[in-house]
C-alpha cells in the first residue's frame, strides 16, 4: 500500500474508551539482544551467555530497555493509525519477568481514560495500560501511558 492509499491517522474522537489491540507475535533473537546490551546496557547477564549462566537468572536475559524498544516495534504496529503527538509519562512500570532469547511475545494496550487537554485544545490525552506478554501468557513488561493525541481541526 503507497502512502496516498493510507488511511488518514485516527484522532482523538476517534478513540474509544476500552478500546483493546493485540500485536503479532515476535520471536526474541539472542544476537540482536546481545548486541543492544554491549552498546547500551552492558551488564554480563545481558551480553555474555557463558558468563550469564552464573547469574541469578541462570542465562543471558534482555535488558529491560531493549524489551521496552521491541515492545514500542509491536505496539506500533498496532496503534501507529493514532494521529500522536506524543508521550508525557508512564506509571506503573514493571519489568515482572525476564525476557529470554527464544520467547515469543506479544504487545497487549487498552484505553482507560480519555479526556481533553485544558491547556491545549488542538489535543486531547488518552491513557492506555500496555502489557507484553510471553508465549505463555504471561506478563514480562507493562505499564500504563497518559498520551498526547491531535484533535479533529487541529
Amino acid at each position: 500500500m503507497s502512502d496516498r492509499d493510507a488511511k488518514p491517522p485516527r484522532r482523538w474522537e476517534d478513540l474509544a474508551l476500552g478500546e483493546e489491540t493485540r500485536s503479532r507475535e515476535m520471536l526474541v533473537e539472542e544476537q540482536p539482544m546481545i548486541a543492544f546490551a554491549t552498546r547500551y546496557d552492558p551488564q554480563f547477564f545481558h551480553m555474555d551467555p557463558e558468563t550469564a549462566d552464573q547469574s541469578l537468572f541462570g542465562g543471558v536475559i534482555a535488558s529491560g530497555l531493549y524489551t521496552a524498544c521491541l515492545w514500542r516495534i509491536l505496539d506500533h504496529e498496532v496503534n501507529g493509525d493514532i494521529a500522536w503527538v506524543c508521550g508525557v509519562a508512564w506509571d506503573d512500570v514493571r519489568w515482572s519477568r525476564a525476557v529470554r532469547p527464544g520467547d515469543r511475545i506479544v504487545a497487549h494496550s487498552r484505553i482507560e481514560a480519555l479526556r481533553p487537554s485544558a491547556s491545549r485544545p488542538a489535543v486531547g490525552l488518552a491513557t492506555l495500560r500496555h502489557a507484553l506478554t510471553n508465549q505463555d501468557g504471561e506478563t514480562v513488561f507493562s505499564f500504563v501511558s497518559t498520551d498526547m493525541v491531535y484533535r479533529r481541526g487541529a
